[in-house]
């Protein structure tokens, strides 16, 4: 049965995480700012504007969300894990191709929609059920073949558009996990010797295919980032030099918000993927440290969530949220200074998307779900 949160609403209110929540507002806000700046000309723009009311959005159903017991998601979950795979599997039949990926489908009002973000939200809803029952010794065998075909589909349906940006983004959420449980490290010692070992195969015969040949060049480009200033390597040379140029305190983003300028670099996608240039040239490295710091507190909050959630199951479902945000910040920011290879996934709350903004604050939901229902002080009064 499912039920809306039965404690009084002052209880509610404080214990409410207020601090995830800022953090996640403040965050947004770069976004709404940055994408203003990203997009240009005068007037309001109709992306900008689409974003704006998808944050709008988000917020809401964050905040809905988290008026759910969590521990009703694990009858949930099925069914919007089942609704993400055939979402996935329809994009591959009749989706909308981009940036070498065929990841999205027609949606009216808000445009393309990617079944990618969707089944990010059933992945960490669902997943932790199984790693829960493992780790309370529930029919081990028949949980672990459960366990590894629930993880594995989204992640080779979504290698078959391909996105390999996203596939990452699912399989390193699933390490994390299997590492929270204890896995003996010879495991991870085997996949990673295994990895090293097929290497030489994928470049030499999966890469090369047409359908992947994007990906062999941004990682051709990583490793020589000279080699094509012109092409792949064109992203990163621009991004880090508008990034450089901001020096200490940036050009002045606001200056750029009321004379209707932007940025002197053409940075390619720098609304979408490459969104962190605008905040480093035009807020400098004071704006760009300062936003870094507020990822670090958000990420905190969400470690904090996940070592003080009630049951096993949240702190699953927390652990799974947080290492997919913590390498989307990583990933996305450490593409955008030369750091990391070009994935092409977005910056959470700050990227225009409006799939992705809207998964990111049902992501929160669900963390907000669990704090409020966090473990009690055994000093605290129950009255």
């Amino acid at each position: 049965m499912y039920y809306v949160e039965k404690t009084k609403g002052t209880d509610y209110l404080r214990q409410f995480d207020y601090m995830l929540f800022f953090s996640v507002i403040l965050m947004s806000l770069y976004g709404v700012i940055s994408l203003r700046i990203a997009l240009g000309g005068e007037g309001v723009s109709s992306v900008w504007l689409k974003q704006v009311i998808c944050l709008c959005i988000g917020i809401v159903a964050a905040i809905v969300i988290s008026a759910i017991d969590y521990k009703d998601f694990r009858t949930l979950g099925i069914f919007l894990y089942l609704g993400s795979i055939a979402l996935l599997v329809l994009v591959l039949l009749n989706g909308e191709k981009k940036y070498g990926s065929q990841s999205w489908l027609p949606v009216p009002v808000i445009g393309a929609f990617q079944p990618s973000e969707l089944a990010k939200v059933a992945y960490a809803v669902l997943v932790p059920v199984f790693f829960e029952r493992l780790k309370e010794g529930k029919d081990i065998g028949k949980n672990v073949i459960k366990l590894l075909v629930y993880a594995m589909l989204p992640i080779v349906l979504v290698l078959m558009q391909p996105d390999v940006g996203t596939a990452m983004v699912f399989v390193f959420s699933f390490i994390v996990m299997l590492f929270i449980y204890g896995i003996p490290y010879k495991y991870f010692l085997i996949a990673a010797g295994t990895m090293v070992a097929a290497a030489p195969v994928l470049w030499f015969f999966v890469l090369p295919m047409e359908k992947f040949d994007h990906i062999r060049s941004r990682i051709t480009s990583f490793i020589f980032p000279d080699s094509d200033l012109l092409g792949t390597g064109l992203q990163v040379y621009r991004s880090k030099m508008a990034i450089g140029s901001g020096q200490i305190f940036g050009k002045g983003i606001f200056d750029w918000l009321r004379d209707q300028t932007g940025s002197m670099y053409y940075v390619p996608e720098q609304e979408t993927d490459f969104i962190f240039t605008i905040i480093g040239e035009g807020m400098g490295f004071v704006g760009s440290v300062i936003f870094i710091l507020i990822v670090f507190f958000f990420l905190f909050r969400c470690v904090h969530i996940s070592m003080n959630a009630r049951d096993l199951y949240g702190s699953y479902m927390a652990i799974c949220i947080t290492a997919m945000f913590a390498f989307h910040f990583i990933e996305n920011i450490g593409m955008c200074i030369g750091l990391l290879p070009v994935t092409g996934i977005p910056l959470p709350f700050v990227s225009q998307g409006n799939s992705s903004l809207i998964a990111s604050y049902l992501n929160v939901g669900i963390l907000l779900s669990v704090s409020i229902r966090k473990k009690r002080s055994p000093f605290r009064s129950s009255t």
